[in-house]
C-alpha cells in the first residue's frame, strides 16, 4: 500500500483543513489555537453568522460559509442563540475586516478566540462547497496556528478516525439545565424586555391563514393573557433549543418551563402542562431517541399537544413509529422554500439539519404536511388522531421575515 503524501505548508499559511480522504485546503487561521475534528457543512445564510455559531444543531460541526464576508460587522451578546458556541469552526472566504456596525462589541477574531472556536479564512468556499454537494458532507480536522507548523499526517489520521454522526447523541452534550423561561422578545436599544402582556405577534396571520385556522387572530384581537397563572404552561424540552425557540413560544402567550433532554415522562407531567415542546439540536436522532422517544410516545398516548421543531420532529416522527436517514449533505440556510400541502402555500425558511425523516415510512395516522421544494424531503408531519405535529425547519428564525411564526400561534393558541 502506497504510503500517503502531504504537501509543504505555503509561505503565510496559518490554517488548514485536513478531510478523511486526504485533501489538504491551506488558508489564514484566526480565532482560537489548536485543531478540531467534526464534519464539514456549508451554510447560505448571508446574515446572522453569530446566530448560526452560537446555534447548538451545529454541535459536531465545522460550518463553511458561502457568503464571502463573514465577521465583518462584528459580535454582540445580544445576538448569540446560547450561551455557549456550539459549532467547531468556521471557514471562511474573504479576511475578517475590522467590525462597521454600531451593535459591535467585539470583533468576529477575539470573539472567537474567546469561544475557544477556529477559523480559517482565504478557502474558495465555492469550490468547497460544491465538493460537498457532489460527495457529502465530509469529515476533516480544521486547525490554526500562527507559526504554521503543522502535523498533516497526524490531523489526517485524526479526520479518518472520527467515525462521523450516525449514531451519535449530542444532545447529551448541549442540553441545559431545567429553569423557568422568562426572556422577551428583543427591542432595538432595549435589548431583550420582559414579555408584553399582550399576545403580539407581528402581521405575518394572513387571511387564508385565519380561515384555514379560526384560532389565529389579528393583532387587535388578541386578548391579554394577564399574569403568567392565565397563560398556557409548556414544557419545552431541550435537545440543544435555541433561545429565540422560547422567546417565540412567550410572545405567542406561553408560560414556558424547559427541562433537560433526558428528562422522564414524571418530570414532565409533575409540572403539570397544557402541552410539550420538542426542540431542535444536534446528532444522530436515531441515537437521542433512545432515550427520548419512550418518554414521546408516552405523551401521544395520554394524548398530550405536542409541537417539534427539526430534531424535535424527527424524533416526533420516530415515536409515531416513522423512520429517519442521513442526509447527502443537509439543508442550511436562511433562503429554503418550503410548501405547506394543504394551504398550498410556500414559506421562505431558515434550515439546519443532516438528518431527514423518510415520508415513505409515516404511519396511515401521520400525515405530511410540508416538503421542500429543493429536493422534496419532508419537513412536516401532523397526526390525524391527535393534537401533535412537528416541522422540520426553524420557524422562530424568521427569514420570510415571518412567514412560519403561524405554527407557534397554532400551538399554543390550541392549548387554551
Amino acid at each position: 500500500m502506497a504510503t500517503a503524501t502531504y504537501p509543504a505548508v505555503p509561505k503565510g499559511a496559518t490554517g488548514v483543513l485536513v478531510l478523511a480522504d486526504g485533501t489538504v485546503v491551506f488558508g489564514r487561521g484566526f480565532g482560537a489555537e489548536g485543531d478540531a475534528v467534526g464534519e464539514v457543512c456549508f451554510n447560505t445564510a448571508i446574515t446572522g453568522y453569530q446566530e448560526i455559531m452560537t446555534d447548538p444543531s451545529y454541535a459536531g460541526q465545522i460550518i463553511t460559509f458561502t457568503f464571502p464576508h463573514i465577521g465583518n460587522v462584528g459580535t454582540n451578546p445580544e445576538d448569540v442563540e446560547r450561551d455557549r458556541t456550539a459549532a467547531l469552526g468556521c471557514i471562511v472566504r474573504e479576511d475578517v475586516t475590522a467590525p462597521s456596525n454600531f451593535r459591535n462589541v467585539q470583533p468576529f477574531d477575539a470573539w472567537m478566540k474567546a469561544q475557544g472556536r477556529i477559523g480559517i479564512s482565504g478557502i474558495d468556499t465555492r469550490a468547497l462547497t460544491r465538493r460537498i454537494r457532489m460527495t457529502g458532507a465530509p469529515n476533516a480536522v480544521i486547525a490554526h496556528d500562527p507559526a504554521g507548523k503543522f502535523d498533516l499526517k497526524a490531523l489526517h489520521e485524526k479526520a479518518k478516525g472520527w467515525p462521523g454522526l450516525v449514531g451519535m447523541d449530542l444532545a447529551k452534550d448541549v442540553t441545559g439545565a431545567a429553569r423557568e423561561w422568562t426572556g422577551g422578545v428583543w427591542t432595538l436599544g432595549q435589548g431583550y424586555a420582559n414579555p408584553s402582556p399582550q399576545r403580539k405577534l407581528g402581521s405575518q396571520a394572513m387571511e387564508h391563514d385565519k380561515a384555514q385556522d379560526p384560532s389565529l387572530r389579528w393583532d387587535d384581537e388578541r386578548p391579554s393573557v394577564g399574569g403568567a397563572e392565565n397563560k398556557p404552561h409548556v414544557v419545552a424540552l431541550d435537545f440543544g433549543a435555541k433561545d429565540n425557540i422560547f422567546r417565540s413560544l412567550v410572545q405567542a402567550g406561553a408560560r414556558v418551563t424547559v427541562l433537560p433532554a433526558n428528562a422522564s415522562y414524571d418530570d414532565i407531567m409533575a409540572h403539570a402542562p397544557a402541552g410539550v415542546f420538542l426542540s431542535n439540536g444536534p446528532g444522530d436522532p436515531a441515537a437521542t431517541g433512545e432515550y427520548a422517544v419512550p418518554v414521546i410516545r408516552k405523551l401521544l398516548d395520554a394524548d398530550m399537544p405536542i409541537f417539534g421543531i427539526c430534531l424535535g420532529h424527527q424524533m416526533l416522527a420516530l415515536a409515531g413509529g416513522a423512520k429517519t436517514i442521513k442526509m447527502h449533505q443537509g439543508h442550511r440556510g436562511a433562503n429554503h422554500p418550503v410548501k405547506h400541502l394543504e394551504r398550498g402555500v410556500v414559506e421562505i425558511t431558515s434550515m439546519n439539519h443532516g438528518f431527514a425523516v423518510d415520508a415513505t415510512t409515516l404511519p396511515n395516522n401521520v400525515k405530511e404536511t410540508h416538503v421542500s421544494l429543493f429536493d422534496g424531503s419532508n419537513c412536516g408531519i401532523a397526526f390525524t388522531d391527535r393534537n401533535a405535529f412537528g416541522v422540520q425547519y426553524h420557524p422562530e428564525a424568521s427569514p420570510g421575515p415571518q412567514d412560519s411564526f403561524y405554527l407557534f400561534e397554532k400551538f399554543v393558541g390550541g392549548l387554551g
